[in-house]
């Protein structure tokens, strides 16, 4: 979420009304989230111009561990400096943190190879945007969930029950810091995660959203404590299902 929303504002700002603006102090401190959009708290440091030059060899654009040679326009400017400094400063300062742990393994190969791209500067503000607008139809539509065994089989599901929220195993990249907390696209999806971790034993697909309109399910140890509730559905391994338990 951080990044897409890092690199439409970064589009914006790429093509501007004012022209191409760059941001001359890019660090993490200067952007802040409101209502799930990343926002430039400070505009002091922003500029439209572009580096003057008279050939290519004016347009190296210096970075501490790289440098790009860029070309030299016919009227005299370094072709894309602007949009290109923005670009590999939100590579550096963002993507290499955040991407690689920002989607399930199937849909990783695809922000590898943004991560890689905008690493090499290889795409510009358009190319990565239209990749990061890929991932997220992916990612929404559960398309990178074809052609998977399905698991939800090895399951009982009770319907008018839930389980009682506490403290359960933990999981990573968990919404909550009690447990198990992830986004699904589906309660077979969910099967999966939970055949996954040798924990789980059962779980529960929540009404709760995420910022894409996934679901978050609930994995836990223990199928035992279950109250009932009209809306929900519980999930318990076949295995776990003994009647001892139920």
């Amino acid at each position: 979420q951080i990044c897409l929303s890092l690199v439409k504002l970064l589009f914006y700002l790429a093509h501007s009304p004012l022209g191409s603006i760059v941001l001359l102090d890019f660090q993490p401190r200067q952007f802040v989230m409101v209502d799930g959009n990343l926002k430039v708290t400070d505009i002091d440091d922003a500029s439209t111009e572009e580096l003057s030059c008279r050939e290519d060899n004016d347009c190296t654009l210096d970075f501490p561990t790289k440098s790009f040679p860029l070309k030299c326009s016919a009227v005299g400017k370094c072709e894309g400096i602007n949009e290109k400094k923005n670009l590999f400063n939100a590579y550096r300062y963002f993507f290499t943190y955040l991407l690689p742990h920002s989607a399930p393994p199937a849909l990783q190969p695809f922000l590898s190879d943004i991560l890689n791209a905008t690493g090499d500067l290889r795409y510009g503000i358009n190319e990565t945007l239209k990749a990061f607008e890929k991932v997220l139809h992916l990612y929404k539509s559960g398309l990178y969930l074809q052609k998977r065994p399905l698991h939800l089989k090895d399951y009982i599901s009770l319907k008018g029950f839930r389980m009682v929220e506490g403290e359960d195993y933990k999981c990573w990249p968990s919404y909550s810091h009690l447990g198990c907390l992830l986004s699904v696209h589906s309660a077979e999806e969910a099967a999966t995660i939970c055949n996954s971790q040798s924990q789980c034993q059962s779980f529960i697909v929540t009404q709760r959203r995420t910022w894409t309109g996934r679901p978050l399910a609930s994995f836990q140890s223990s199928p035992t404590d279950l109250i009932p509730d009209a809306n929900a559905v519980v999930y318990i391994k076949r295995s776990a299902s003994s009647g001892e338990r139920l």
